[in-house]
């Protein structure tokens, strides 16, 4: 469900905020090569096998130490995610020792050693699909070709009628486009290609609000009646020619939309749909001048939603509603709710599962709510003073 998040949306989202591009997304289809480093000599081995099997002792008795510790420490961070829950749906009041105030241990014990008789080997980057894979899935499995924009500023120009249309504020707006998009992204921008088109991808995270291919097959299942409806309306108003488009692209996204619910509706199921030619395919929705900018705009729609049925009167601000787009809803929801004298002491570890804490370099540099809010707001801060984000701003007046 959109609550959730994958995490190589979380090392997506820590590579914009620390400026690194080291993260990966592993796609099922790539094929891991590799290259094999040369191995010792014969003659070399007699010495090196008795050092070797020493560090491995060592190492082997330092990893199990920390091991069992972690174990321990993320256990209870997923008991302590479950009393706070309790206790909300009983209406009852949190207190800080719900959290786990400790921060996560951290392995200081030897590297793991390299055994003379295996050469180490180093893994080939995989492959992660671009913007000219999702338009070609399109074409073969839906026969469909996105309406792509004449200029930037036609999608901009879209897109903020349909932000404001959904009740976001220009704040949030523009702020999660300069976070997400680098304050300069274009529609078609994808991670780990932000400052050079001719780099590598990283991850599938594609747009102004960086959406991953598992989110438009998710957002797709949950809400592409309401955006079938939607471009009813626009035939309805729109006589001629661009009418018999629309037409044609309302059944494409029929078949969409029926391929996204072939699966229960969980995060996972999703994602190996995404994987898919036909999820490729459906990404493609984000390029598209009618569609996209409702299925960008969704995202954020949907954690607003959340955090108003959960009892959030507010308006959150662009770096609270960030959490809940980082984190996933509820956990979000959890971060920005708390008191604010708790947040200089609450770890950001507990709001995550161990293995995207360990792949988020932000969350664990700063390691409090307050510290990660407030890293993101500075990166805010610095996004929108670019070109990409004032025009957006200025479309938004």
């Amino acid at each position: 469900m959109t609550a959730r998040i994958c995490s190589c949306r979380r090392h997506l989202l820590a590579a914009l905020l620390t400026g690194s591009l080291a993260a990966l997304w592993i796609s099922p289809a790539a094929s891991q090569t590799a290259q094999p480093d040369l191995a010792p000599a014969p003659s070399d081995l007699t010495a090196a096998m008795p050092q070797y099997r020493r560090a491995l002792e060592e190492y082997n008795k330092a990893w199990q130490s920390y091991t069992a510790a972690a174990s321990a420490y993320w256990n209870l961070v997923s008991e302590r995610r479950q009393l706070r829950n309790g206790k909300r749906a009983r209406g009852e009041p949190l207190s800080i020792s719900d959290y786990v105030l400790a921060q996560p241990p951290v392995y200081t014990g030897p590297p793991k050693p390299v055994n003379p008789l295996k050469p180490e080997v180093r893994p080939r980057p995989v492959y992660v699909p671009v913007v000219a894979d999702f338009l070609a899935a399109a074409r073969q499995e839906f026969k469909f070709a996105p309406r792509l924009p004449q200029g930037e500023i036609e999608f901009k120009r879209a897109y903020a009628k349909v932000t404001l249309a959904a009740g976001l504020t220009r704040d949030q707006i523009v702020r999660i486009y300069g976070f997400e998009a680098s304050g300069n992204g274009s529609y078609d921008v994808e991670a780990g290609l932000e400052y050079n088109k001719h780099g590598r991808a990283i991850t599938t995270a594609l747009g102004y609000n960086q959406l991953l291919a598992t989110n438009s097959v998710e957002i797709l299942a949950e809400k592409g009646s309401e955006f079938i409806k939607a471009l009813e309306v626009k035939v309805a108003a729109i006589p001629g020619t661009p009418q018999q488009a629309l037409d044609g692209k309302i059944e494409v996204l029929r078949r969409m939309v029926a391929f996204a619910r072939s699966v229960p509706d969980a995060w996972s199921q999703h994602e190996i749909l995404a994987n898919t030619p036909k999820g490729l395919g459906v990404h493609a929705l984000n390029l598209d001048l009618d569609i996209g900018p409702m299925l960008q705009t969704q995202k954020l729609v949907d954690s607003v939603v959340f955090a108003r049925r959960k009892g959030f009167s507010k308006t959150l601000t662009a770096a609270e509603l960030e959490m809940l787009n980082l984190t996933g809803d509820g956990n979000g929801f959890d971060m920005v709710t708390m008191p604010a004298s708790w947040r200089d002491q609450v770890p950001t570890a507990n709001f995550f599962r161990a293995s995207g804490y360990a792949d988020n370099p932000v969350a664990k540099r700063n390691n409090v709510v307050a510290k990660l809010i407030a890293a993101t707001d500075a990166r805010m801060d610095e996004e929108i003073k670019k070109a990409g984000a004032r025009e957006l701003a200025a479309l938004l007046q």
